[in-house]
């Protein structure tokens, strides 16, 4: 009986490793990886006009209040509230192993100091000239990466870099005469740079066996967490870091970001970014522009009656047809015909 029950549980046990085993491998040689990635730009380019329609309800109702207030509070917000949805999925069976919790709190340290930077910067800059300067990681990861295996990038990589800023300059309206480098330009800037590490930890091989989610978990936990101070120190009272979410559209735009721009986006991101390398995960992610040109010719104005007033359109102009269609061209030119990336074995969820 014993022995039966053994070989039946070692029979349970191939099994579940040959089906992982093949569904990974359809998941890495298949489309899958890149369609993720570009889901999750999707997600995040949505994040920018919700941002922008939050900020302009916040700053209405709390005229006194700082730029780095407010984007500490939606720091602490916006993450404390993803890592409250997935508590329950990670209670159950998805602890945090040291390992994940090593990882989460990097990706956190990079993530988190990127977006404070970034979410603080649109309030100094331009948008056209911040999505200009965004880009800047999709040069940096190139020249990282040849750094590191102290090679020269392939001509394909080349060719899709320099798209990329093409098009990032003509969807953004950049031009010499109205270029400058102030307080916003250079957070752009610093944000680019800690968004490539951000993206290089989910190549690092020593966290090939990590999952998504519990990673997840740790790394919305502790951006909270870490800008609670931060909120405390920047905000003109105690009152004001109630005050910030006490309404209706505060609340529901909030809770918007959280789970659509934050939990989908990063967990697709922390799940499927080591299916394809670096360089090639930065140059998915610009396409990102693309569809925030998209979303803002028609949500401003459904956002606008949500909050009350102040909240245009845009209009769309031959440059977000060329710049999104140099960018869209990148991302097929870097990822045509190219054989798999296959990460180290480890589980995908």
């Amino acid at each position: 009986g014993r022995s039966v029950a053994k070989a039946a549980r070692m029979a349970r046990l191939v099994a579940g490793i040959a089906l992982a085993a093949w569904v990974k491998r359809r998941k890495v040689c298949g489309g899958m990886p890149v369609f993720m990635l570009v889901l999750a730009s999707i997600l995040w380019a949505l994040s920018f006009p919700l941002v922008k329609a939050l900020h302009l309800e916040q700053a209405a109702r709390l005229p006194d209040a700082s730029t780095l207030f407010l984007a500490s509070w939606m720091q602490v917000a916006r993450f404390g509230l993803a890592a409250l949805m997935l508590l329950p999925f990670v209670w159950r069976g998805n602890r945090p192993r040291p390992i994940e919790v090593r990882q989460g709190l990097v990706l956190a340290f990079w993530g988190g100091a990127g977006m404070w930077a970034q979410t603080d910067a649109l309030a100094h800059t331009e948008a056209s000239t911040a999505a200009f300067l965004t880009q800047a990681y999709c040069i940096i990861l190139p020249l990282w990466a040849c750094a590191r295996l102290r090679k020269w990038p392939s001509t394909r990589v080349v060719c899709a870099t320099l798209m990329v800023l093409a098009g990032g300059a003509v969807l953004s309206g950049i031009r010499p005469g109205h270029f400058k480098l102030g307080r916003g330009e250079l957070e752009i800037l610093l944000a680019a740079f800690l968004f490539t590490f951000q993206i290089l930890a989910l190549e690092n091989p020593r966290y090939a066996n990590n999952r998504g989610l519990p990673v997840s978990f740790v790394m919305f936990l502790v951006i909270a967490v870490a800008f609670v101070p931060v909120t405390a120190i920047t905000s003109p009272d105690l009152a004001s870091c109630l005050a910030a979410g006490a309404s209706l559209q505060a609340v529901v735009l909030m809770a918007t970001l959280a789970l659509f721009c934050t939990v989908g986006a990063y967990l697709l991101m922390n799940i499927w970014q080591p299916f394809v390398s670096a360089v090639e995960a930065g140059l998915i992610y610009t396409i990102e522009p693309v569809f925030s040109a998209g979303f803002v010719l028609f949500l401003p104005a459904i956002l606008s009656r949500f909050i009350g007033g102040g909240y245009v359109n845009e209009v769309l102009s031959s440059s977000m047809v060329i710049g999104g269609t140099l960018i869209l061209a990148a991302t097929v030119l870097a990822q045509w015909r190219r054989p798999p990336h296959l990460p180290p074995s480890g589980p995908v969820s």
